[in-house]
Order: structure tokens, then C-alpha cells, then sequence
């Protein structure tokens, strides 16, 4: 049994860092020694509205533990990157080539079938405990399923690489894989956070011509031109129809509306804005992932325009993750850089906060070597 330091939340707010208890693998699963963990929205959005004790965090890399009799995917000492939407390979999505909404173990697809595969292994106070999105990467040590793990033989540091595996994989893929963004076109990034610089990212990668980015603050119109946008446009918070930020647009790209248009706010307020950005049988893309109910004018998908909500950047990540990480050793994908702060476990808090306050573009959780050896018990 292994004592491992977590970020434990009801579901209701509260969150603490506590100590878990962890057993042998299953013949399935992988125990991953974390080493860096990803803060993210998402994160801070379970914690307030789960309503039930978990382990958080879903971005994380680290080393492999130990490994359960079936594993052939890893094996010990090996270095990866945790995958939160988990292909079982064999149900309906994943046979349609939608490995990132499988029916069997996403906790997101949506589809209403009971018996999604959990991890039963972890305790908290001697009471089961869930991981969130079966990783809980906030952690020192995460038991996962070997089909959450993607080897890491690339040469990057920890803190980097952890974030791949949601923030940077749902900007870029959004571009690259939903929208399939043309070379030569013109595109507009409403938020330039974390994913909304991935998304920039993805749009250069692509060859985009015009990449406008689209903020409230200076400073990260300015950050966003060094990921890769040609222009920046300051939008007022009262214009939440974006009809001045549209004559911007306009303005810059001959009188016509961008090619394509991609929403990385979370604000539902702006579901609708990149639809207004578009040209006609432009298309408009949803990246943030509101959930909240938004009413939309039909009359803003005219022409033939298109919106489309994809999940998790529709990422397959043994296709994915290397791709991803081929393209920062070319240096043609700032990772590093995206990486603004680091904290300690116990430091989550300040985490969180730079995090709601727009601060960082992404904090990441190292783990303490120094306190983070092997705990055994019995």
C-alpha cells in the first residue's frame, strides 16, 4: 500500500491537499509516479459544481511505478503523459475513429450507458475515493489504466509535457483536427489564455495567412503575437455582440468576414461570437466547452456558415501527443514557454487564483522529489 499527498475536493468548493492510500495494480492499470500536473479551468469547475469527494487533476506526466500482469504498453521507469479521455478501442466511437468520446471509459461522452470503467484502488480515509476523469494527476502518484498513458520519448521537461494532454491538445486540435483550418486563410481567436494560445499555435502550424487575436487586455494581445498572431483586437466587455470588434475584423481583412473563428473564453455570453466573425460558409468553433444553455440568433448562420462543438480537440493521442511533441522539438510549437508559473502541491490555492485572475497562461504542480520517495506500508 502506497501513501501518496492529493488534492482532495467534495465537489462542493472545499479542497485540500491530504493523504490517500493506494494499492496494487489491477491487471490492467498502471501506477504513474507524477511529476508535474497542469492546472486547468476544468479543474477549478469540478471542484465547485461535482457534487462528490475526488481526486483532482487531468493533465499530468510522470514515471511509471509499477504495472499490472497485462500491461504491454510501458513498463517501469518508463516516462509518460496521462490521457483523460480513455479509448476502450472496441465500442461504437471508438470503431468510428472517435477514440476521444469512447463510450466505455470517457467520463464526458454523453451517451447514458452505465458501467463506465473506474479506478477502485484509491482510499481516503479508509472510504474509496474517484479520480477526476480516472486520473486525479493532482497527486504523487495516479493509478490508471495503461490505455491513459502515452509513452514519452521525446526530450522535454516534465512541466511542459504535462500540459499536452488537455490544454494544449484541445486548442491545437481544434484547429488541426476539427475544423482542418486551410493554409493561406484567415483566422480569428477570441481569448488568449491558455488554450486560445494553442489555438494560435495551431492556426500557424496550418499555415494560416491572418491570425487575428481577440482580447480584453493588452498584455496578452501581445503575448498571443508571440505564439504566432499577425494582428490583435481589444474587445470591451459591454460589446458581448461583438459588433465593434467585427469592424475590426472587417477592416483587416478587406471587408470580409475571417475564414474560420475560434470561441476560448468559457463565457456564455460569447457561444455565439464566432458565428458573428465569419464569413458566410465560414466556419465558427466552440473550444471553450460551455455547458451552460445559449440562446442563438438564427439569422448569424447566414450563409451556409458552420459551428461546431469538438471535444478535447477530437484527439487521438498515440496519433496526437507525438505529433504534438515532433513539432516542439522542430521548434514550430512553443511548449515551455506556455508554462508561466510552477507551485508546490501545498501552493494549489495560489494556483488557483492566478489562474481565476487571468495571471498565467498555464501554472503547472511540481511534485517534491525530495519528499515524494517510495511510502510502503504492510
Amino acid at each position: 500500500m502506497i501513501r501518496s499527498k492529493a488534492v482532495i475536493s467534495d465537489g462542493k468548493g472545499n479542497y485540500k491537499v491530504d493523504t490517500i492510500q493506494i494499492g496494487e495494480c489491477a491487471d490492467n492499470e498502471v501506477l504513474v509516479k507524477i511529476a508535474a500536473a497542469g492546472i486547468c479551468h476544468t479543474d477549478w469547475d469540478s471542484i465547485q459544481t461535482w457534487n462528490k469527494n475526488f481526486i483532482v487533476g487531468h493533465e499530468g506526466a510522470g514515471y511509471v511505478h509499477s504495472v499490472g500482469k497485462h500491461v504491454t504498453k510501458v513498463s517501469v521507469g518508463d516516462k509518460v503523459i496521462l490521457n483523460w479521455a480513455i479509448p476502450c478501442g472496441h465500442c461504437f466511437q471508438c470503431n468510428e475513429g472517435n477514440v476521444h468520446i469512447c463510450e466505455t471509459n470517457s467520463p464526458v461522452c454523453g451517451c447514458g450507458l452505465e458501467g463506465h470503467a473506474k479506478i477502485e484502488s484509491s482510499t481516503h480515509n479508509d472510504q474509496p475515493i474517484e479520480r477526476s476523469f480516472h486520473l486525479g494527476a493532482m497527486s504523487e502518484y495516479a493509478m490508471v489504466k495503461q490505455e491513459a498513458v502515452v509513452k514519452l520519448t521525446h526530450d522535454i521537461p516534465f512541466a511542459a509535457a504535462s500540459i499536452v494532454g488537455c490544454g494544449v491538445m484541445t486548442g491545437w486540435g481544434s484547429v488541426v483536427n476539427a475544423a482542418n483550418v486551410k493554409a493561406g486563410s484567415t483566422v480569428c481567436v477570441i481569448g488568449c489564455g491558455g488554450v486560445g494560445l494553442n489555438v494560435i499555435q495551431g492556426a500557424k502550424n496550418s499555415g494560416a495567412a491572418k491570425i487575428i487575436a481577440i482580447d480584453i487586455a493588452q498584455n496578452r494581445i501581445e503575448q498571443a503575437k508571440e505564439f504566432g498572431a499577425t494582428h490583435g483586437v481589444i474587445s470591451e466587455k459591454d460589446d458581448l455582440d461583438f459588433v465593434k470588434v467585427k469592424e475590426q475584423v472587417l477592416a483587416l481583412n478587406c471587408g470580409r468576414g475571417a475564414d474560420y473563428a475560434f470561441e476560448c473564453t468559457a463565457i456564455p455570453a460569447l457561444g455565439s461570437a464566432p458565428l458573428t466573425l465569419i464569413r458566410s460558409a465560414g466556419t465558427a468553433v466552440q473550444v471553450s466547452g460551455i455547458e451552460q444553455r445559449i440562446d442563438f440568433d438564427c439569422e448569424l448562420f447566414e450563409w451556409d456558415k458552420i459551428y461546431i462543438n469538438p471535444l478535447y480537440g477530437m484527439c487521438n493521442p498515440e496519433r496526437d501527443f507525438p505529433r504534438v511533441l515532433d513539432l516542439y522539438e522542430q521548434g514550430k510549437l512553443k511548449l515551455e514557454e506556455l508554462v508561466t508559473k510552477t507551485y508546490a502541491l501545498e501552493d494549489i490555492a495560489q494556483g488557483f487564483d492566478d489562474l481565476l485572475n487571468g495571471r498565467i497562461a498555464k501554472g503547472v504542480v511540481l511534485m517534491d522529489e525530495l519528499n515524494n520517495a517510495d511510502k510502503v506500508e504492510g
